[in-house]
């Protein structure tokens, strides 16, 4: 044990061993009481009544924690160790859960605070309230992560994954699913890094059959790690693209077809529009279909219409043989400029002046109307004010153009944007407005006055 643990565990003989509080060589105060801790170990009980000054001690650490005083909160904690004796069972058997994420957090951010002071104070804590052991290791794990401590995550993991209490609930297999899954994470990463290696390696090299080798070991393991994981509902996003990329590279495509569509279809599993992402993705690369493709982004669609993939969804429809596809192609266009993230998007805006240019010589004016009558009493101030047309012709005036067109077409030559933008002296538009006017004048969808 290191001298800073012994400092950390043992009081120091000058101090009151009523009021003992731990100060370790690092100069950081630390108000964890061995004898507090030993009687909750042993199941010391005290007939006391805490209440009163444990909920004084979470307001006042609330307050340090917000206002990001450390010490303080630090030092409250003393208090708070109460609740670990608390004579009503239900306060106690929470109690070990709410220290962890107090003093989980002190520590985290306290500027003397240190990794062998985590690691001491999470160890003491898998062993008060065992119900949390295997949800402390896990953040344990991610603090050492996060500290760069790689291997030292990994073998926390380890000893977290064989880790029993009693009769195994549901509660604790999914923890020990979720154990299980990242330490497979982390042996994507060594695969990954293996993976890196091997293709920088002449496959005639007698190197590169050893380190595919290992490369497959370690590919092994992880499956073994994931599989539960991916089957259980919930977001599994890292975990899902790490297993799908394995499949891939060795050749299973039906496996990581499969575990996709289990994903996205599986109604066990919570909405999720990365689960479409993945999957449509996955059969891009395999070539699929176009219907195929469609089917997997409409329902995307319908989770997230302002998703990047929407753009490449309409270019989808617009190449069907199918009408319903290419009125759906206008919803999506429609359906994109819609968010306030995307009205300065100048692809969406030349696919929808394209696109109303195409449908209304094709004589389909219906489907703009349906478009437009929803979006007709608040689409001109959303996008068409004279302060956009200025705005817009100041920052892009290729975007400007492409809006010009299209108010004109939903809003006649009177819109304020659209006699803006055609007035303003270009040379290198003075074409392009010209054809806009008579364009518009043909097409638009509003009758044009007397």
């Amino acid at each position: 044990m290191s001298d800073f643990s012994e400092d950390l565990l043992r009081p120091t003989p000058e101090d009151d061993p009523a009021e003992t509080s731990v100060r370790p060589r690092s100069g950081m105060c630390l108000p964890w009481l061995q004898k507090q801790v030993e009687s909750v170990a042993t199941r010391g009980k005290k007939e006391k009544d805490f209440a009163q000054t444990t909920s004084a001690c979470l307001s006042f650490i609330q307050e340090a924690l917000l206002k990001h005083q450390w010490q303080r909160a630090a030092e409250f904690m003393h208090s708070c160790l109460q609740i670990l004796e608390d004579s009503d069972s239900h306060k106690r058997q929470a109690a070990p859960e709410i220290i962890w994420k107090l003093g989980s957090e002190i520590l985290y951010y306290h500027p003397k605070s240190s990794v062998e002071t985590f690691n001491t104070f999470a160890d003491r804590m898998k062993n008060i309230g065992v119900m949390n052991y295997l949800t402390i290791s896990l953040q344990h794990a991610l603090y050492l992560l996060h500290h760069g401590m790689f291997d030292d995550a990994s073998r926390n993991l380890s000893q977290a994954e064989t880790w029993r209490y009693g009769e195994k609930s549901s509660s604790q297999e999914a923890l020990i699913n979720l154990v299980q899954a990242y330490k497979g994470l982390l042996q994507y990463y060594t695969w990954s890094k293996k993976k890196k290696e091997l293709s920088e390696l002449d496959e005639d090299d007698y190197a590169y059959s050893t380190a595919s080798q290992n490369m497959f070991k370690h590919s092994w393991k992880t499956s073994v790690s994931f599989s539960a994981l991916v089957q259980t509902p919930g977001v599994w996003d890292p975990f899902v693209k790490s297993y799908v990329e394995m499949l891939e590279f060795y050749g299973d495509q039906d496996g990581a077809r499969e575990v996709l569509t289990n994903y996205a279809y599986d109604e066990k599993f919570p909405s999720n529009p990365n689960a479409h992402v993945y999957l449509y993705n996955f059969l891009k690369r395999e070539k699929a279909p176009r219907e195929k493709l469609i089917s997997v982004l409409k329902i995307l669609y319908q989770i997230v219409p302002s998703h990047t993939l929407m753009l490449e969804f309409h270019r989808l429809l617009r190449k069907s043989d199918k009408e319903e596809h290419h009125k759906l192609g206008l919803e999506v266009l429609f359906g994109v400029l819609d968010f306030a993230g995307c009205t300065k998007n100048l692809t969406a805006w030349q696919y929808l002046a394209k696109y109303l240019r195409q449908i209304l010589m094709g004589s389909h004016l219906a489907w703009v109307q349906d478009e437009w009558n929803s979006r007709k009493n608040w689409w001109p101030g959303f996008h068409f004010s004279s302060f956009w047309a200025k705005s817009d012709w100041k920052e892009d005036k290729a975007l400007a153009y492409e809006k010009a067109f299209v108010a004109g077409i939903l809003l006649g030559k009177g819109c304020r944007y659209f006699r803006y933008i055609s007035k303003q002296d270009h040379q290198d538009l003075r074409k392009k407005f010209k054809r806009m006017k008579k364009l518009v004048k043909k097409h638009s969808i509003v009758n044009p006055g007397p």
